[in-house]
């Protein structure tokens, strides 16, 4: 059987797919999986990097503020994206998938939108309480819509059917230990361990507001923190670390974080932007959490991700025009000097996680597999 997935973009669209992809591939070791996105993006790298073949089809997006620069990059853009209907067929015509499953990213539009002329299955899950551009041009076409939480059927066309099944995590997060996580990384059992990210690419006011954390947290002596300045980030957060004297090797200041299920399981606190994914793994980890939601993203989709866990008093809110190091610091010395409250809000994340999303999802797959096929086949069964 084979299976095609459509993503791109940012982390928040490909883990999902990498995510379900694993859980195919455990369940049908003869599975043929195909992954399509753009040559320029992290998925050319991630995906490769998680074991999967990748097909590259070049996209762009499109900007929305009225700029001369904009215009002209959007008919650039137009170009590109008649070339991307010609390349996806081609692919389509070459793999023959069984089904085609789009997570989000623009790749995802043309890509599912062709399968759906071809007389081929099509699926697309949104991982966003807002759901995204490429999701809402999808709705009316494709054969099936996984949604991560209710919420978002308020904002995509009525009359259809849609499917609340969670966000698909990786399993080391479901299951990872906690005393294990903290011996691997060297937590005492006495240290309060913070985890921070703003995401794969790095956050300027994050990363300042870490800075001015990390200061207060070298003068109380009983913090461990990790954080993960982001690509772009690396060379002037380690600029700001020496302005607050903070010498190399005091805390654990890295890029990107590789090992993300054993800090979530090794933290007490978690301060993060609110991408889909990221609220997912911290639900699943019954992680308590700051969240600091990205206002640079389509229709601040964050800001609807993290007002979900507040408003189930699973997490603490701070947007980013309120963001100063002395609200962050004030915010985390409240949070920790309360330990009940923290488990409190790990309880609450966790009662709000799916564990079986990827279950669920994988079900859905088949399902509609079998249903276009007119056949019963079993769910887990090797092709």
């Amino acid at each position: 059987m084979k299976f095609l997935f459509a993503c791109g973009g940012t982390a928040g669209h490909i883990n999902p797919a990498v995510a379900v992809a694993h859980y195919i591939q455990e369940r049908q070791p003869k599975a043929e999986i195909l992954f399509a996105g753009n040559p320029k993006g992290m998925e050319a790298k991630l995906i490769p990097g998680a074991g999967f073949r990748f097909a590259p089809i070049e996209i762009m997006g499109f900007q929305r503020r009225l700029t001369w620069f904009n215009i002209k990059y959007n008919i650039r853009s137009v170009g590109c994206l008649m070339l991307s209907w010609k390349r996806s067929r081609r692919l389509l015509e070459g793999f023959a998938p069984d089904i085609a499953v789009g997570t989000g990213g623009y790749v995802s539009g043309p890509l599912l939108l062709e399968a759906e002329r071809m007389g081929i299955p099509t699926l697309t899950h949104e991982s966003n309480a807002f759901p995204g551009v490429t999701t809402k041009l999808l709705a009316k076409s494709v054969d099936k819509i996984l949604l991560s939480v209710e919420e978002a059927q308020r904002f995509l066309p009525q009359g259809k059917e849609y499917i609340v099944v969670g966000n698909p995590v990786r399993e080391q997060v479901i299951f990872s230990d906690r005393e294990k996580a903290r011996k691997k990384l060297g937590i005492t059992e006495d240290q309060i361990c913070i985890v921070s990210f703003g995401g794969s690419l790095g956050a300027r006011r994050v990363n300042d507001a870490i800075a001015g954390l990390m200061k207060w947290e070298k003068q109380k002596g009983n913090f461990f923190h990790i954080h993960a300045t982001g690509g772009y980030e690396k060379e002037r957060f380690a600029g700001l670390l020496k302005e607050n004297h903070i010498a190399p090797g005091e805390f654990d200041v890295r890029e990107y974080i590789s090992d993300m299920p054993d800090c979530l399981a090794a933290a007490d606190l978690v301060i993060s932007r609110s991408g889909a994914i990221t609220l997912a793994e911290l639900e699943a980890s019954g992680t308590a959490s700051v969240l600091i939601p990205s206002p640079n993203v389509a229709e601040n989709h964050q800001y609807h991700n993290a007002m979900v866990l507040e408003r189930h008093n699973a997490a603490r809110v701070i947007e980013e025009k309120n963001l100063t190091p002395e609200l962050l610091q004030n915010t985390v010395a409240e949070l920790c000097a309360h330990p009940q409250t923290l488990k409190e809000l790990g309880r609450n994340a966790r009662a709000l996680a799916v564990l079986d999303a990827n279950e669920r999802i994988y079900r859905e797959i088949m399902g509609l597999i079998a249903q276009k096929k007119g056949s019963n086949a079993p769910l887990s069964s090797s092709p």
